[in-house]
């Protein structure tokens, strides 16, 4: 079968190679309206259905290049690269446009349409440092957005990005430092400071403009969120605020502050893409007490919220350790909150007699979890030498402040 060639005049060839040719900060806008070009949208959709591969790219690109300028095709083979890393953060990143750094940044759809809800009834949110739009596309989803960045590339990926999702008509973009942006009104803002600098990132904590400078956005607009790393600092966080921490089933994405006007508590834990919630739940001391049949392991969201013991409340279960993140019960437990394990086998931290426990149980393969108990746990594997059938978890930790092991099975079978 003969194989079509596009058919593109001369004069288009001709712009396309003198816009790709320019130079800094010009060059790379230049470079993504080129790739925005019709164009420059067919070569990118040619390549969505080509195998484009490590082993086949140079035979690929070779290909396009009797069709197209070579800067262009080079630029569009590596924004395709691009858009089969951002799958698992967007359901249209074919549609989409990125950079390393903006792609790395960008919140995933996932939590944005959740953060998104608590701005339900403002009418014209303003998004602070919007990057390619990660947050953006969910905000002007039934609301007037003004999408503020410094960065020209990175604000204009993110107007084209709200294009592919069909909600562009409700962006007004603004290229500014956010710290001078007028923001009359507007009923409510996101900002998203950066943690990178000069392709490196910044000590937890720090941010460009500083938590300070965001946090005081209230005094000028009172629904205010802000997006944080999830290390960040409670102590760090103003009196009256919100810091909900956010996990993806069991992967702790990141941090929200919500500033008292969007709070709802101190803080809460949620776990996506369900959108379960834990709020704090006040109530007697949990106690301490040996483990029973079953440990669950709290989400990282959890922990990290501070809301083990209101887990433990809300489940009727105990804690093995004051200092452990570890619950237990004599009851299986399902929640989305924690992974529900069975214990086999539970006593003191004894390695000598560890392999023969593991032996008596038929144990083939552990995997190791570790808290709150120094160990090499790569050496441990080594030494074990299991030849059992079954698989288990193998839990080294402390209880009321003793070395622990704990030998589990996953009665889900997962």
């Amino acid at each position: 079968m003969a194989r079509l060639r596009p058919r593109h005049t001369a004069n288009e060839k001709a712009g396309l190679r003198h816009t790709l040719s320019m130079s800094g900060t010009e060059q790379a806008v230049s470079r993504l309206e080129a790739l925005a070009s019709p164009i420059g949208r067919e070569l990118l959709a040619r390549l969505a259905r080509l195998d484009v591969t490590p082993e086949t790219e140079l035979r690929v690109g070779s290909a396009l290049r009797r069709d197209y300028p070579t800067e262009l095709v080079t630029a569009a083979l590596g924004q395709h690269e691009l858009r089969l890393r951002a799958h698992p953060k967007f359901t249209r990143a074919q549609q989409m446009y990125f950079t390393r750094v903006g792609l790395e940044q960008a919140t995933a759809e996932v939590i944005a349409q959740h953060r998104a809800t608590r701005f339900a009834d403002a009418v014209r949110v303003a998004d602070l440092c919007c990057g390619i739009g990660g947050d953006l596309i969910a905000l002007a989803a039934g609301r007037k957005v003004v999408a503020v960045d410094r960065d020209p590339l990175h604000l204009r990926m993110a107007t084209l990005n709200a294009d592919a999702y069909g909600v562009g008509a409700a962006v007004t973009a603004v290229h500014a430092d956010v710290r001078d942006v007028d923001l009359s009104g507007v009923d409510a803002v996101f900002v998203d400071p950066a943690r990178r600098a000069q392709g490196h990132r910044m000590r937890t904590g720090d941010s460009e403009p500083p938590l300070s400078w965001s946090t005081g956005l209230v005094d000028r607009v009172e629904s205010v969120g802000i997006k944080a790393a999830p290390g960040i600092a409670r102590d760090a966080v103003p009196t009256g605020w919100e810091v909900e921490f956010i996990a993806d089933r069991r992967d702790l994405k990141e941090a929200a502050l919500w500033s008292p006007a969007l709070a709802a508590g101190s803080s809460r834990a949620t776990i996506l893409p369900q959108g379960h919630v834990l709020l704090p739940l006040p109530g007697d001391e949990v106690e301490n007490r040996d483990p029973g049949e079953f440990l669950l392991d709290p989400n990282p969201a959890v922990t990290r919220a501070g809301l083990v013991e209101d887990l433990a409340r809300s489940l009727g279960a105990w804690k093995i350790d004051a200092r452990i993140a570890f619950l237990s019960s004599d009851q299986p437990l399902c929640t989305p909150f924690a992974r529900t394990l069975r214990v086999l086998d539970s006593g003191p931290w004894d390695q000598k007699a560890l392999k023969p426990r593991l032996r008596a149980l038929d144990i083939g393969s552990v995997d190791i979890r570790r808290r709150g108990l120094a160990g090499d746990v790569e050496d441990l594997h080594r030494q074990l030498k299991l030849r059992g059938t079954r698989r288990a978890t193998l839990v080294m930790t402390r209880v009321d402040d003793r070395p622990w092991a704990l030998i589990c099975t996953d009665p889900s079978g997962n």
